[in-house]
């Protein structure tokens, strides 16, 4: 091997000095968090654990752990191995009265206390490199001198995905994406696989005490134009419960919390299992993930099995808890996990009044079976009486009755549209605009109708219903993506639109008081009232994929 030059500063001669002297380990140069700091700034498609949100997450399990030599920790996800070195560092300091010996108290944490599971060939060795100082674990540099393998215990193997019908049976993973991608990653994540106990080996005979990781998010279904993908995360989150620990750390997209695309049957069993003790919950994922959007944001959990209770929920904003409260994770009759502790009292009037809700006047997903690119003739037919005026993406133009089969009833009454998207999945920058539709028209699946009814005052009363504060703060409530459906605005309440309705009596009628009015008031931008023309086209950047990949 040709020599190689280097350049060593006065920080690494005085590093080297204090190993020679005994005063400094391998072990303790090797833990530099600088560069698993730089790693989890990247841009890109992966969402990487910093050191410092490890460690906010490590802290929420209870310091009499961290000296306690049998506790046992699994990441099922390791990807940096950040979560594994920031264990190992703890339980070096409070084992340390108990096993003085620096190499020997090293030796039993990483032989018997802390395990991984990697998500990818690569991210093993990282890991291993993260928590080992050496990316294979017997290795001469390696700092623990026990192991008889090149992994340690932190593995990794392949396993496959288990199609039929073109997905896999387990994952959901599209077999057109995923089917043959020979020399490349599957992505067929060993934990949550059937075949994994070719991989596990004797790993999956051990209880562990502690669960915690950041799992992979989403994974593309083949859907769409290629961004359509289907959330992940939840599946890891099952099999780790199934595994039995006494506590559970998590850190996830917080879109389960109204549940949406696979999440329903989910978002039910989280806000139904009480031994959920903490939720942190950061509406700004770029609190977490400086430079990863993740719309609707993130949170991260605690769930501890002897606990039975309600949980504890702090809401945070620019790196600050704004709000902590102490609640049931399912407010009574209502079957999605309100985020903001704020919101709660506001609601509970609200729901008190028992008013049926605006979402019975929504209608389904595409109402009139079109497209939204579809368009009709940029004028109206000549010489015909059925012309139907239709908005579609970015456009209005004109097509025949004849073309429309289905919700024909519909385009002969008034009516109003709202986008099926829009905003950009924040909800303080989230604006309707709706449009009224009168007599012989209809839209494409751009759009949502709402109504109909009888006449263009009415229509214009619910419009005005809809251009509150109050109306959208409802919404927020649900909606944490750029979609949204009918079922977006259940918790919105009926009103009489026999008259026109303001914020002012709104929160008169409800009875709110001066700090819930100004929450609603911070919560949602002014609205835009230029509502009579056609929701513009969205950006490329908004058509894609909301959700990341994600992995510590």
């Amino acid at each position: 091997m040709d020599s190689v030059n280097l350049q060593i500063d006065s920080n690494i001669t005085k590093d080297l000095d204090a190993i020679q002297q005994g005063q400094l380990s391998l072990f303790e140069l090797g833990y530099n968090p600088d560069v698993l700091d730089c790693l989890s700034s990247l841009s890109n498609d992966e969402v990487f654990t910093s050191p410092k949100l490890a460690n906010q997450m490590l802290d929420l399990l209870p310091p009499e752990i961290w000296s306690n030599p049998k506790a046992t920790f699994l990441d099922p996800v390791s990807k940096s191995g950040v979560l594994l070195r920031e264990i190992v560092k703890r339980l070096d300091k409070g084992l340390k009265n108990q096993i003085p010996d620096k190499q020997t108290r090293i030796n039993h944490i990483l032989k018997n206390q802390v395990f991984g599971i990697a998500i990818t060939g690569l991210t093993a060795l990282l890991s291993r490199r993260s928590v080992y100082c050496s990316k294979i674990a017997n290795s001469p540099l390696s700092i623990c001198e026990e192991f008889d393998n090149d992994m340690g215990n932190i593995i990794f193997g392949a396993v496959h995905h288990h199609f039929k019908d073109g997905k896999c049976s387990e994952c959901g993973a599209s077999q057109g994406v995923f089917g043959n991608r020979q020399g490349l990653e599957n992505h067929a994540y060993a934990f949550i696989h059937s075949d994994r106990d070719d991989v596990f080996g004797e790993l999956l005979t051990m209880k562990f005490d502690v669960i915690i990781g950041n799992p992979p998010y989403q994974l593309n279904d083949g859907g769409g134009i290629g961004s359509s993908a289907i959330p992940l995360y939840h599946k890891f989150i099952e099999q780790a419960k199934k595994l039995n620990p006494q506590f559970l750390i998590m850190i996830t997209p917080s879109r389960w919390f109204t549940g949406g695309k696979g999440l329903d049957a989910f978002r039910d069993s989280m806000l139904n299992d009480r031994r959920i003790k903490e939720i942190h919950d950061f509406p700004n994922s770029k609190d977490c993930f400086d430079n990863v959007e993740i719309k609707g944001g993130v949170n991260y959990f605690l769930w501890e099995k002897r606990h039975d209770g309600d949980c504890e929920v702090f809401t945070y904003d620019d790196g600050h808890c704004v709000s902590q409260l102490k609640r049931p994770l399912k407010e009574k009759g209502i079957d999605v996990f309100v985020r903001y502790n704020q919101a709660i009292s506001i609601l509970r009037k609200v729901k008190g009044f028992s008013e049926n809700s605006f979402s019975e006047l929504v209608s389904s997903r595409n109402p009139f079976r079109l497209a939204s690119r579809f368009t009709g003739h940029h004028e109206p037919y000549n010489n015909r009486t059925d012309n139907v005026k239709l908005y579609s993406l970015n456009n209005i133009s004109y097509i025949k009755l004849e073309d429309i089969t289905h919700n024909k009833q519909l385009i002969l009454r008034n009516k109003i549209l709202v986008p099926k998207a829009f905003g950009t999945g924040e909800s303080q920058t989230d604006l309707i605009k709706p449009i009224f539709a009168g007599l012989n028209s209809a839209c494409t699946e751009t759009y949502l109708v709402i109504g109909t009814f009888k006449n263009e005052e009415i229509c214009s009363n619910v419009i005005s219903y809809i251009n509150t504060k109050f109306f959208h703060f409802m919404i927020t409530l649900v909606k944490n993506t750029q979609n949204t459906t009918k079922s977006t605005y259940a918790l919105v309440p009926m009103q009489d639109f026999s008259r026109p309705w303001t914020d002012e009596q709104l929160y008169a009628k409800y009875g709110l008081s001066k700090d819930e009015i100004n929450f609603i008031e911070s919560m949602i931008r002014p609205m835009d009232n230029d509502s009579d023309k056609p929701k513009k086209s969205r950006t490329k950047k908004a058509k894609q994929a909301d959700l990341l990949e994600g992995g510590d």
